[in-house]
């Protein structure tokens, strides 16, 4: 068994991690952290748990006192909260899956431009490793320290990285339009997410300035061999959960879109948790779900490709990706505690 420790267990992604957690055949959950909830049982906050879960939430200080005790740490703070945690747990030889931003950016001054924040452990970036598994696998496998992908770059980045890996789009030409529920914006009393602020419309934010642009970027530059630049623009719409992610890119070359579609049919054929689909993507479809839908088209009067991809922001934008690493991690089977249907409606 596989003893775990979760920090910020009480948030909307901490809580789906939970959810996983406590499903998977091969780990035990041996603490639960959260801030406003010590002392109380995690059951009290999240009832659906009741005769399942008997944890006590525990406070930080309680946590870092028994993390030699633990195999793994999942770490799901705001940013900025996650430095010192890592520190004493790598230190203890404890692995750590971060599903905050701390660790995604390799260059440390992008914290100052795009977060308002001195990085804190700019040393451990170098062994930090980006978790989207259908990227990089590998070196997951052998990683101490794990920096989960955030929500909007997970559903970007899955859906262009065969165009930007054969270069069939022009770099500076493309433009992600994402969609996002209120449950992205975390559990924080929050009144630009109360129900009637959110209910019967939609906003763009962070327009030109939205900090999962350079996580998306540097991935895709990855790709390309290349440093280049992008158009992102978020959206909240009013559901509770999923991303729905247009991108589009100038295409270099005429293709048509079945040469394209079987392209990406090669490029995720071995990947379990994403589906190329002729259909446009919904994110009803995927609720619920570690699954990835991915579904193309290509505007031949503009000659442009439109690709489409639809997650559920708190699993295959979160959760379910910090359980799929931890599975590479420690050489499970990579579905395991993760082979749930999307649930409908």
């Amino acid at each position: 068994m596989i003893n775990v420790g979760v920090i910020g267990s009480t948030g909307y992604a901490g809580q789906q991690l939970v959810w996983f957690l406590h499903r998977h055949p091969q780990v035990k959950i041996s603490f639960l952290s959260s801030h406003n909830h010590t002392g109380n049982p995690f059951s009290n906050t999240y009832p659906n748990y009741r005769n399942f879960m008997q944890n006590i939430c525990i406070d930080i200080h309680e946590a870092e006192q028994q993390l030699s005790t633990i195999d793994v740490l999942f770490i799901a703070l705001p940013h900025g909260k996650s430095f010192e945690l890592a520190k004493k747990a790598l230190a203890l030889n404890v692995k750590v899956i971060d599903l905050g931003a701390d660790f995604r950016l390799k260059d440390a001054a992008l914290y100052k431009d795009w977060y308002d924040l001195d990085h804190g452990c700019p040393q451990l970036l170098p062994e930090a490793v980006y978790g989207l598994p259908e990227l990089h696998r590998d070196k997951i496998k052998k990683a101490n320290l794990i920096a989960n992908p955030g929500c909007y770059p997970t559903a970007s980045i899955l859906a262009l990285a065969p165009l930007l890996k054969e270069q069939l789009v022009i770099e500076e030409s493309i433009v992600v339009d994402a969609k996002s529920g209120v449950s992205g914006a975390g559990r924080t009393a929050n009144i630009a997410t109360l129900y009637t602020e959110c209910s019967e419309s939609i906003k763009a934010y962070g327009v030109a300035s939205h900090r999962h642009t350079p996580e998306i970027e540097q991935e895709l530059s990855l790709l390309n061999g290349s440093s280049f630049c992008i158009s992102f623009t978020p959206h909240l719409v009013p559901m509770n959960r999923g991303i729905l992610a247009t991108c589009y890119g100038s295409l270099r070359k005429k293709i048509t879109k079945e040469a394209l579609h079987d392209y990406y049919q090669a490029f995720y054929q071995n990947e379990y948790f994403v589906r190329v689909i002729d259909t446009i993507p919904e994110t009803r479809n995927v609720k619920g779900s570690n699954l990835c839908d991915i579904g193309l088209c290509i505007d031949e009067r503009t000659g442009r490709v439109i690709v489409i991809s639809a997650i559920d922001n708190l699993i295959k934008g979160a959760a379910g990706q910090a359980v799929h690493n931890m599975n590479l991690m420690f050489e499970l089977e990579e579905i395991a505690g993760l082979d749930v249907l999307p649930m409908i409606p």
